[in-house]
């Protein structure tokens, strides 16, 4: 089977528009990844209000700002979850440099090292004054980087009482709107399920590892459950660097034998296994159509160019831009590959706006819901 010129001649000129657009992304990353994260709240936030109101009955004058205080609220107490407990940690950090110089000890003496240096004599030999510039400009950073995306925050939500109307704008025609308002719910969703999938297997995994720690004693047992939890946001790598920590700290706690370290490392890990290899993939598969493979790649793309808001965002853009993509001739092989099932619109439609004969039953779903929701 031979392939047309003109085909080929696309497809080079696609692959090509996505490198300069990963240049773009990787040149502006100071710009559009506090943006990113803005819409990402702005979403959140707009879900949470549509909970509120069909749920709980909410006025929606009322749902949208009941909703950001609740919200505020959640993150204020995450973060004074992190302050209380970090302070405590720090404390017991000090009675805790007597062990570690002991686990330092029987660790020299496994591999060979006759005089084995203390836990000041690593510090001293770190330095760790070339830290001090680098971490003070970190925190500088993160600090303004959240000014501006509660700015941005601030704006999106001020201006989303225009959006209809420019959509409307855009789209004069009717069904060219519902195509468009089609393309936004899916994204919408896409982002909605992220959370959704997110925030319950992190709840797994956080659960099953304070489980395990109360059981075998380990100080702050929830405070590392909830730095899991949290870790979790990050798809595959924040539930295995979580899950890395605690067995470390059970080593310097119980620093007479490694079997509870031991134990602490097996379990934690086969938590996340099973979590992370069964039930994660299978909630995606289900509800984001998007392929295990690509969210492991799409992390690592995404975290390349923006870093760590890059990894905490991978999937759901990876969402979005696979939606938009099906939706052009010239690319959309690659929304197809990045699919989980081969139909990453979801369903074929025809220009009169219905369904084709040739569609799935599970696309036929899709494509019920988004016009449903469209009506609502």
């Amino acid at each position: 089977m031979t392939v047309s010129s003109s085909a080929a001649t696309r497809n080079a000129v696609v692959f090509l528009a996505v490198i300069a657009g990963g240049a773009a992304l990787l040149w502006m990353r100071d710009i559009l990844s506090p943006l990113a994260l803005a819409v990402f709240l702005a979403v959140m936030i707009d879900s949470f209000s549509r909970v509120l109101t069909i749920k709980a009955r909410f006025p929606k004058r009322v749902a949208l700002p009941t909703a950001i205080v609740l919200l505020t609220l959640l993150f204020g107490l995450s973060v004074w979850v992190v302050a209380e407990n970090s302070a405590s940690f720090v404390d017991q950090l000090k009675d805790y440099a007597p062990r570690l110089n002991d686990v330092i000890a029987r660790l020299a003496h496994a591999v060979g090292i006759h005089v084995a240096p203390t836990l000041s004599d690593l510090i001293t030999q770190l330095d760790p004054q070339r830290f001090i510039g680098a971490a003070a400009q970190s925190l500088q950073n993160f600090a303004s980087s959240a000014v501006l995306v509660l700015i941005y925050l601030g704006f999106i939500i001020a201006s989303r009482r225009g959006f209809n109307r420019k959509i409307v704008a855009l789209f004069p025609q009717g069904g060219e709107r519902d195509k468009a308002m089609v393309l936004f719910h899916r994204i919408r969703d896409g982002v909605e399920q992220y959370l959704w999938i997110q925030t319950v297997t992190g709840l797994m995994i956080a659960v099953g590892a304070w489980l395990v720690m109360a059981l075998l004693g380990l100080d702050n047992a929830f405070f590392w459950a909830f730095l899991i939890f949290l870790a979790s946001y990050i798809p595959i790598l924040g539930g295995a660097i979580g899950c890395f920590l605690p067995p470390l700290f059970a080593i310097v706690q119980f620093p007479d034998s490694f079997l509870p370290a031991t134990i602490l490392f097996v379990a934690l890990q086969a938590i996340y296994f099973v979590v992370g290899n069964i039930v994660l993939p299978r909630m995606q598969g289900d509800s984001l159509n998007m392929d295990p493979t690509v969210v492991l790649l799409s992390l690592a793309v995404w975290g390349a160019l923006w870093g760590v808001p890059g990894m905490f965002l991978s999937t759901p853009l990876t969402v979005a831009f696979m939606v938009i993509l099906a939706q052009f001739d010239g690319s959309r092989w690659i929304a197809i590959l990045l699919s989980e099932d081969g139909d990453p619109q979801g369903a074929s439609v025809t220009s009169g706006g219905e369904a084709s004969e040739a569609e799935t039953p599970r696309s036929a779903a899709r494509q019920k819901v988004a016009k449903g929701d469209l009506k609502s």
